[in-house]
């Protein structure tokens, strides 16, 4: 695991101290070592966090005769299998490093030996005989890569502060701002700098000493299913979800260094850990979050699952000072982010990362079996496809017509909404009359649907797949990549932990969207395949619960601890003298979140996270530049 860095330039030789400057910025992403490797105008370097041959894997890797180099950022599973090929076509491997089977399969058979790999990665490989770069990022996007192609050359980063360099522009990106008040992150490829891009997961981009881009797709999920193929049983489901589990669970407990896991007390964390103690002679390490306030905490239930394991359980209960954790959420995040979740994360991290320098998640489980509520409802709401055009175009006038107090208001424009796609959008994510009154009018994202049909163009079905399987997909290819995955990233890479998600082995994947709706969602429960296949291996208590997220109580803080840094920052003039939002209808939100009426928790700490994160861009370019 580490943090990379580098660029290609078109006409120059490569300077050690700009690569290495690159690569000092991320310096928590791999504390254990550092390498860079120059060739004419490429420089490429790593920061090394290591976990898989301590002694040997040093980085940048190349092959025999160096004429191929590596920088490696992840864990490839299967690379002993790769290994075995690999010396058997007359490769000559000297370390027992992961990295070091990228540079032979790259001479084997160039970027169509992504797909061999099973793990998390971006990688950067240079070919010095064909003068040329290969950027790839793994199938779900788990490790991030940024890049900015340039008149003078291509620079590339784990994370976007080490791209805030003098070549590469700093004019703000107002399209993905945009976005930003809709989803609460800036989805790929976009990112809040016009000229910096974030690679694709499951794609690759080739740039050679010429300034030509090649880019290209190695992977695809499949689409969810609703109907199983022929043969295809429930009970060899059940069996072949909890095979292909448990293989994923095993290939990820390679380490030479200490190793646990993440225990929220639900369902996702509580079977990898019931894996991982079947798979391990030794207790399985295992670490808790928990709040001060009873209703947000779960400790409860994940000590059931301690117990059940005899796992060597560790837990810490909140006790922060919140102004203090906003400030560092915005550095730690480098762009505008707004899931309140990463403050548990970034604390857990911070209490596991005294014990081992890795932890397995749960994260993934939801999207691939269907367990989010959101899932349950859009199916309930499938009756309104029914209703016809001019029926809804009525009830959306309606809504319009309607004072922005009055309940069921965003309801209204849900369902009036003419594709199961934007029914979607509207029913879980930013509602239009909010973003309406909030927004100044350039703000808001283009009102056809085809803007976001452009924007997501990699992570949408046929509009005839239906409302259950767009929302499947889209959570899968587009939310988890630019949401749950970057927050898992960051938040464990800021305390040197290394996180692998066994629900994202791309094999576990596939055969989830192979398995029908119908098999996923029962009796009002979401993961029910799931579930099905693991109940011997959890406590009862879990299996009779709803579902919960992770998430702090922010509605509680920012009518306390935070109350004076939100109106600090959200009533400044400093914030409000940029015209992106309206000055009263920011008034008005904090005054029912802290009157009661309304919690308006989700919008307060967006704004507040795009504030402090405007505050930190600025000098670099000011927002008066952006266009």
């Amino acid at each position: 695991m580490c943090g990379i860095a580098g660029f290609v330039l078109r006409e120059g030789q490569a300077q050690l101290a700009d690569v290495r400057a690159m690569c000092d910025r991320i310096r928590h992403r791999g504390p254990d070592d550092e390498g860079y490797h120059l060739d004419g105008g490429c420089a490429i370097g790593m920061r090394r966090l290591s976990i898989i041959d301590l002694s040997t894997g040093h980085q940048p890797m190349s092959n025999e005769d160096g004429s191929v180099w590596v920088v490696f950022n992840g864990e490839i599973y299967n690379y002993a299998e790769l290994r075995d090929i690999l010396a058997a076509r007359g490769h000559r491997l000297v370390t027992r490093s992961d990295t070091e089977t990228l540079v032979h399969l790259y001479e084997e058979e160039g970027a169509d030996g992504l797909r061999r790999l099973r793990g998390m990665f971006a990688v950067a490989i240079w070919d010095a005989r064909q003068r040329k770069l290969l950027l790839a990022r793994d199938r779900f996007g788990k490790k991030p890569l940024y890049y900015a192609v340039l008149p003078g050359g291509l620079y590339f980063a784990s994370e976007l502060k080490c791209l805030r360099l003098p070549a590469i522009p700093a004019h703000l990106d107002d399209s993905a701002l945009r976005l930003y008040f809709q989803f609460g992150y800036i989805p790929d490829p976009a990112s809040p700098f016009r000229a910096i891009r974030k690679l694709k997961a499951g794609t690759w981009l080739e740039y050679d000493a010429h300034g030509n881009v090649r880019e290209g797709r190695y992977w695809r999920l499949p689409p969810p299913v609703a109907e199983p193929a022929p043969g295809f049983t429930e009970a060899e489901a059940e069996a072949r979800v909890r095979e292909t589990f448990d293989e994923a669970v095993r290939l990820r407990l390679v380490a030479d260094v200490p190793l646990g896991a993440f225990l929220s007390g639900g369902i996702d964390s509580s079977c990898v850990v019931a894996a991982m103690a079947l798979a391990s002679s030794a207790p399985v390490k295992t670490f808790s979050i928990g709040f001060e306030e009873a209703e947000f905490n779960e400790l409860d239930y994940a000590r059931l699952v301690a117990e059940r394991w005899r796992t060597e359980h560790h837990e810490i209960v909140l006790r922060a000072d919140a102004a203090a954790l906003a400030y560092e959420m915005a550095r730690c995040f480098d762009e505008p982010f707004a899931d309140s979740a990463a403050i548990p994360n970034y604390l857990l991290a911070k209490f596991t990362a005294r014990h081992v320098k890795v932890a397995l998640t749960g994260d993934g489980g939801d999207e691939l079996f269907a367990g989010y509520d959101s899932f349950r409802r859009v199916q309930q709401l499938a009756i309104y496809d029914r209703v016809p055009q001019a029926l809804r175009r009525f009830v959306s006038i309606a809504a319009g017509l309607l004072p922005y107090s009055s309940y069921g208001k965003n309801y209204l424009r849900m369902i009036s909404r003419p594709s199961a796609l934007l029914r979607y959008f509207e029913l879980n994510y930013a509602p239009y009359y909010v973003r309406k009154n909030l927004l100044e009018p350039e703000w808001m994202l283009p009102a056809d649907a085809a803007f976001l049909t452009r924007t997501f163009a990699d992570c949408l079905l046929p509009e005839d797949a239906g409302a259950l399987a767009q929302g499947m997909y889209f959570e899968a290819t587009a939310n988890l990549t630019g949401d749950m995955l970057v927050k898992v990233d960051r938040t464990t890479m800021a305390h040197s932990l290394e996180a692998r998600c066994p629900f994202l082995d791309d094999r576990l994947a596939e055969l989830a969207a192979a398995i029908p709706h119908s098999w996923k969602i029962r009796n009002g429960r979401g993961k029910d395949i799931l579930i099905r296949a693991m109940a011997s291996r959890l406590p009862p208590e879990l299996l009779q619960r709803g579902k919960h997220g992770f998430e702090p109580p922010f509605s509680v803080w920012m009518r306390g601890p935070l109350r004076d840094m939100l109106h600090d920052h959200l009533t400044a003039p400093r914030f409000l003298s940029r015209g992106i939002v309206s000055p009263g209808f920011v008034r008005k939100l904090l005054a029912e979140h802290q009157s009661g009426r309304r919690n308006n928790e989700r919008w307060l700490w967006s704004l507040l996270m795009l504030d402090l994160w405007l505050r930190e861009a600025e000098p670099a370019g000011r927002y008066a530049e952006a266009g």
